[in-house]
This record gives structure tokens, C-alpha cells and sequence, in this order.
């Protein structure tokens, strides 16, 4: 199972929101990570079927997926980052119709929402209305959906948007089960999503993929640009002027304990430190909005 993304480029007015992007997907978890604005939802709008680039083209198995039609969209499960759903639909309501406009079998349908449903911890609410949902719980219906058709082929853009930690690590399991036979393209520039469950990882900067490997081969690329320093608490606001910082925590003593990331070490007394997948992140999106959080 292979799906390959060759030369895809889609233009907006004056600008390549995704510029001559070439990647090939086989099974496993792939991380798609970049600040808002990279290019990712055009790009998997395009790898979805529901874009057309301006040139390039999608294959599945060496096929185009606009030859294969509704062949493709058999195989594929796809969230976008909003999606819609009629103001009266309940949870069970809307992945019914869901399933009805996926075709699949009557009999086949109760059983795999009922699955979904316990997977998703969504049993409670099954009779509620979507609307009167939490963010996170719409968004965890929005997952549902795009599982319903068991798909060889699951795209999902921020599928983690609105989910608490607890719901976060409960959905990277799901995710690390459900991608063993399967490809699954995850678009986030929340880093701890795909840190440890992708298989590889390709980052997207104005609107190229500036860099993909797996995570160990990607943290390589800070080696010696990763430190960690103690300073006093007072002098921390004037080494974020020259240094940018991963994190901070609170020492005794009136001190804190700086992770950042340098070309040499900025804060007296720094030592350095393991790179993680955040510190590439910081790294290439210096100035542009982040995500960072606490190990969850």
C-alpha cells in the first residue's frame, strides 16, 4: 500500500499556498507539522480528493486518485479542522447519515457506531445533540465519523484541536492500533501528538516540506543546539532577548531552570541538553506561533 504525493502545488491569488510537494506514504502514522499557515489543510485538502492542484498529481497504488473516483473515497476517512452537521442532529443522528452517505450496509452500520461510540467514550452522549456538545467532544464525533468505513487511508487535520491531555493520550493509542495496516497522514502543530507514535514526520514551512525523517533522524539536526541553564529569576526577561527559550521551570532559591535552543550556549554555566522533536520545531519556526505544553 503506497500513496504518493508528486510535485502537488496549489496556487491563492499571489500566493503558493503549497509549492511542489512530493512525498511518499506508506502504512504507519505520518506527522504532518508546521505553524498555522504552512500549507498543511490545502495539502491534505488536495490529498483528500476535495482540492484540485494547480499541477502535480495524488497516486494510490501507482493510480490516480481522480481515476479511481469513488474507488479511492471507499478507502479513505478524512477530518477536516471544522465540520458541519444540521443544528437538530444527534451524535448517533449524524453518524447514521454519515454512514448512509459512505454506503455502508444497514446491518454493518449499528454495530460499528456502537464501537465507535465505547471506543471514543461518546456512549453517554450518543442521544444528545451535537451542538450542546463540549469542543472536544464534537471534535471526538468528528473522529468517529471518519472512522465508520474502518478506511485504508485516514487523513485527519487537527484532529486533536479542543481535546484535553487525558483525551489526547487516549487518541495518539487509538491512532498507534489503528495505523499497523493503514496510513494515516496527521496534520498538527501541537508536536507532542506525533512525537512518539510517528513512524515519520514531514515539516511544512511556506508551503514546501523543508525537512522529513523519522524523529530520531530529525532531532539529529539539533545536536549541540540544545541547552539547559540555571539563572536567577530576575535576569530570565533579558536572556529571552537573545536566546529562544523551549521552557522554564521554577528552582529553589529564587532561580529557574531555561531550556532553549542556541548555535552556542547563551546562559552561564549551560550544559547541553537531549534534543526532542519541539526544539527542531522552535528551531525552524522561530517567531511563528508555536504550541508548546507540558509533557502529557
Amino acid at each position: 500500500m503506497e500513496l504518493t504525493i508528486h510535485q502537488l502545488t496549489k496556487r491563492y491569488k499571489d500566493k503558493n499556498a503549497v509549492n511542489n510537494v512530493s512525498l511518499t506514504l506508506t502504512p504507519g502514522v505520518w506527522g504532518l507539522l508546521g505553524a498555522n499557515g504552512a500549507g498543511k489543510t490545502t495539502l491534505m485538502r488536495m490529498v483528500a480528493g476535495i482540492l484540485t492542484p494547480a499541477s502535480g498529481k495524488v497516486r494510490y497504488d501507482g493510480i490516480e486518485i481522480k481515476t479511481l473516483g469513488e474507488a479511492y473515497r471507499d478507502v479513505l476517512g478524512y477530518l477536516p479542522q471544522t465540520f458541519g452537521f444540521y443544528p437538530e442532529f444527534t451524535v448517533a443522528d449524524y453518524l447514521q447519515y454519515m454512514a448512509a452517505l459512505k454506503g455502508l450496509p444497514k446491518k454493518e452500520t449499528a454495530l460499528k457506531i456502537d464501537e465507535l461510540l465505547h471506543t471514543l467514550t461518546l456512549a453517554d452522549v450518543r442521544n444528545k445533540h451535537i451542538r450542546k456538545l463540549s469542543g472536544g467532544m464534537q471534535r471526538r464525533v468528528g473522529i468517529a465519523q471518519a472512522l465508520l468505513n474502518d478506511p485504508d487511508i485516514l487523513i485527519l487535520d487537527e484532529p486533536t484541536s479542543g481535546l484535553d491531555p487525558g483525551e489526547r493520550i487516549r487518541f495518539r493509542n487509538i491512532l498507534s492500533q489503528f495505523a499497523q495496516q493503514r496510513i494515516v497522514l496527521v496534520s498538527t502543530h501541537i508536536v507532542s501528538d506525533v512525537e512518539y507514535i510517528a513512524n515519520r514526520n514531514a515539516i511544512m514551512k511556506d508551503g514546501k516540506i523543508i525537512a522529513d525523517g523519522t524523529t530520531d533522524e530529525l532531532v539529529k539536526i539539533m545536536d549541540g543546539k540544545v541547552w539547559q541553564g540555571t539563572i536567577p529569576a530576575e535576569q530570565l526577561q533579558r536572556y529571552e532577548h537573545t536566546v529562544r527559550v523551549v521552557s522554564v521551570r521554577n528552582e529553589e532559591g529564587g532561580t529557574v531552570s531555561v531550556r532553549y535552543v542556541s548555535e552556542n550556549p547563551g546562559l552561564p554555566g549551560s550544559r547541553a541538553a537531549i534534543p526532542r522533536l519541539e526544539d527542531l520545531y522552535l528551531w525552524l519556526f522561530r517567531g511563528e506561533e508555536s504550541v508548546k505544553e507540558d509533557d502529557v
